[in-house]
């Protein structure tokens, strides 16, 4: 059997996967198993954050695992330390939990929470609101933060300590802030999953103002939009407010699975040892891989990707069969008149591989891609839009 056969053979049947097996690449350029040749605008779906097999991060790589690969968090590692030196340093947050992915960086932000809430205003103070169309994560407790009935329908019951308002209705967070005790509100400043769609301005500094008058702690989940997707290093930085957890993953991996959870001032000694763990967080080997990507995402890396945004957003004003386009940074989603998977098929079918987010054709690219590659895919994604 070859690889699409075996793999509907023994995986798991939870992916819809398209097509097409990868099987090498360079930056933005992949590779599939008949040595057709792809741009890739969805980088594993904001992971590979310069691209594939790019030299930095796999010389940093190979090199930590000629070292050592792991240890256990018994003892003590440089890269480990290091990196959370780094992220504190870059971010003004005090201390860092690391995990594995997402999910968990998020489950790591709800303990925080529910910890945080309960001791200061008792018992009953464990709920955390999130928005309508949020999406946090794919455990059962992650799954009941995410704001989407969808994906609440299988897996009943769900964790209790929820509740949910609409994404741009100031009034609907502060009228259930004001009839139950909340200890946390969570939020993506870019709703990825939801449909590409960034938070208002005013609302974000709304709900953070909220959260300060009634003691809540505001958490930015920064999954997929952090790590220098939205132009800044973390998307919170762009509405210049300051969170007291910070949960991100996926990009500052480059690739190999990491998830952290950052702690401000309020929260930095919220846990004792023995509160949270995780066997591979902190492994040395991925945090070696991200004290490589974290070192790159500086203002001139950050400028490219606005730079890189606007040529999109420019590329696809007036372009019949393009109704909008949401986002921020090289994080957008393309509302098409034609379906989207239609056009996810046909932008395969000329050697660009994009994604979906609802409705949407979702762009992921590397930060770095360069601009050449960049304006024959956007010329690709015009032609299958019309």
């Amino acid at each position: 059997m070859n690889t699409i056969e075996l793999d509907q053979s023994y995986v798991a049947n939870t992916y819809a996967r398209f097509p097409v097996e990868i099987v090498s690449g360079k930056g933005a350029l992949v590779t599939d198993a008949d040595g057709k040749e792809y741009i890739d605008l969805g980088t594993g779906i904001a992971v590979n954050t310069f691209g594939v097999a790019d030299d930095e991060w796999v010389s940093a790589v190979t090199e930590q695992l000629g070292k050592l690969q792991h240890a256990s968090n018994l003892y003590y590692t440089a890269p480990c330390a290091r990196l959370a030196e780094q992220l504190c340093t870059r971010t003004g947050m005090k201390k860092v939990f690391f995990c594995n992915s997402g999910a968990e960086a998020n489950e790591c932000a709800i303990k925080v929470a529910r910890k945080y809430g309960t001791e200061r205003k008792g018992e009953d103070a464990y709920t955390i609101l999130t928005l309508c169309n949020s999406f946090h994560g794919r455990t059962i407790t992650t799954l009941s933060a995410t704001g989407q009935d969808v994906f609440h329908q299988l897996f009943t019951p769900m964790t209790p300590g929820f509740v949910y308002a609409p994404a741009n209705d100031l009034a609907a967070v502060k009228k259930i802030a004001d009839e139950m005790p909340l200890a946390a509100i969570m939020f993506e400043v870019v709703q990825g999953e939801g449909g590409v769609n960034p938070l208002p301005p005013e609302f974000v500094a709304g709900i953070a103002k909220l959260a300060e008058e009634k003691d809540l702690l505001l958490i930015a989940d920064e999954v997929q939009c952090g790590n220098g997707r939205t132009g800044m290093l973390y998307g919170y930085m762009n509405y210049g407010i300051t969170p007291d957890v910070v949960t991100t993953a996926k990009g500052i991996g480059g690739g190999l699975p990491i998830g952290v959870t950052m702690l401000g001032e309020r929260v930095k000694d919220i846990f004792a040892p023995g509160d949270n763990g995780s066997t591979f967080g902190g492994n040395p080997v991925a945090c070696a891989g991200a004290l490589n990507i974290l070192s790159r995402l500086d203002d001139k890396m950050l400028d490219g990707v606005k730079k890189r945004s606007q040529m999109i957003i420019d590329g696809l004003k007036d372009v019949p069969g393009v109704k909008s386009v949401t986002g921020m940074g090289l994080m957008l989603g393309i509302e098409t008149e034609k379906p989207a998977g239609d056009v996810i098929a046909a932008c395969r079918e000329m050697g660009v591989l994009v994604i979906k987010a609802k409705n949407k054709v979702r762009l992921l690219p590397p930060l770095n891609i360069p601009e050449e590659l960049l304006a024959r895919a956007i010329e690709v994604i015009k032609s299958a839009c019309v």
